[in-house]
């Protein structure tokens, strides 16, 4: 009996450490740290690599300078990307290996739809995220999770707006409906543009590579908005530009980050090309001039664009936020669990922190984690000029 009644109460113990374990935010997997560790999905290779080379290049020139400068008190940050090929089905494996590598704040996905799989595993953990470029409408929903980025429902609300204060009376649509980025910014754009202008639409699905229909179809438009990414867009301008009227404005989103490296002379395309942007990878001045001259002496003009210059914002917004906190009083440990450190942060964020950077100045968050800054048009292309 003695010996029963103790394997019950042993067990009983292990049961009770596993739960003290899970409650205090799975602390043992950072008890070891010597450095914070920031972590993120992202496509490092494949047809958005892109996107994510971007990221982590930036990502880790901001982790660089702050070590450079003395880190958080003299701790230094460490920065582990992993690759999810833009393929949802990836990410859980490359949280866990982070999260049980010691990972403790995350710069989240680079992309929606990974985007959204890592927003539901991590809220399990409690830890904190800005994502640089995620910017499906729901990927903030899980409560842990912020945007440095222009949600989807934003981008489209805002592209609205900007074509309502034209005189256009008729418009394209290009778009694609089976992804979650092209159909959330189209939904939001069609809700918020103004009745009185007609929309002609154009929609594709998967791979598609011929859009001899589509073009067909939005011809006489001579302004498309195109709210996908830059692959297809470049494929759809090609084989449109002796179609779709010269003096014609395409219009997209951030997606079209990247889209003049699809062409070896952009002028080919005699339209107009402009997005919606909150980085001008053409600056000349101001933070983000200082941003360009850093990225491209270290890395090349090849991936610079947007999403990097926003991971670097995410980098250095997550380094001030816990500095702030820590001035204010609260201990951030360099062995500090992820789940400790994200409630830290999550109230900083919606207590009205604010952060000045290379893609805006006086940024914000709404508490349900979207962004709050200045959006501009930005013109990657002038319409070639009648010969």
């Amino acid at each position: 009996m003695k010996t029963g009644f103790k394997k019950v109460v042993a067990l009983l113990m292990a049961i009770a450490m596993v739960i003290c374990f899970a409650s205090c935010g799975n602390a043992g997997y950072t008890k070891d740290n010597t450095e914070y560790v920031i972590g993120f999905s992202g496509p490092l290779t494949g047809g958005a690599a892109v996107y994510g080379v971007a990221v982590k290049n930036a990502a880790q020139m901001a982790v660089d300078e702050i070590n450079a400068a003395g880190g958080l008190n003299g701790v230094k940050f460490k920065l582990v990307a992993t690759d999810d090929t833009h393929d949802a089905t990836k990410v859980a494996a490359n949280y866990a290996s982070m999260f049980e590598g010691g990972m403790q704040v995350s710069l989240g996905t680079v992309t929606t739809g990974p985007g959204l799989e890592f927003s539901k595993i991590s809220a399990e953990d409690g830890i904190f995220f800005l994502t640089p470029s995620a910017s499906g409408d729901d990927i903030p929903k899980s409560g842990n999770g912020f945007q440095m980025c222009f949600a989807d429902g934003n981008q489209g609300k805002v592209a609205a707006d900007y074509v309502n204060s034209t005189n256009l009376t008729k418009i394209g649509i290009f778009y694609k409906s089976d992804d979650a980025y092209s159909n959330g910014i189209y939904k939001q754009f069609k809700e918020n543009l103004n009745d009185n202008i007609q929309t002609v639409e154009a929609v594709f699905t998967g791979d598609a590579q011929d859009f001899s229909a589509q073009i067909s179809t939005l011809k006489d438009c001579t302004f498309i908005f195109m709210p996908i990414y830059y692959q297809p867009a470049s494929v759809f301008m090609t084989q449109a530009k002796d179609i779709i009227a010269a003096d014609a404005v395409y219009y997209g989103c951030d997606g079209f980050d990247g889209l003049a490296g699809q062409f070896e002379d952009f002028s080919v395309i005699p339209q107009e090309v402009s997005m919606l942007s909150h980085f001008d990878s053409n600056a000349t001045e101001g933070k983000a001039a200082e941003f360009i001259q850093k990225y491209t002496d270290k890395f090349g003009a090849d991936t610079l664009n947007q999403f990097g210059a926003s991971a670097y914002d995410c980098v250095y917004a997550i380094y001030n936020a816990m500095k702030a906190a820590i001035d204010a009083g609260e201990e951030i440990d360099v062995t500090i669990s992820a789940a400790d450190l994200g409630e830290i942060l999550m109230a900083s964020f919606k207590g009205g922190f604010s952060y000045s950077g290379v893609t805006g100045d006086d940024i914000t968050w709404e508490d349900n984690g979207y962004v709050s800054k200045e959006a501009v048009k930005y013109t990657l292309k002038q319409a070639n000029s009648a010969e």
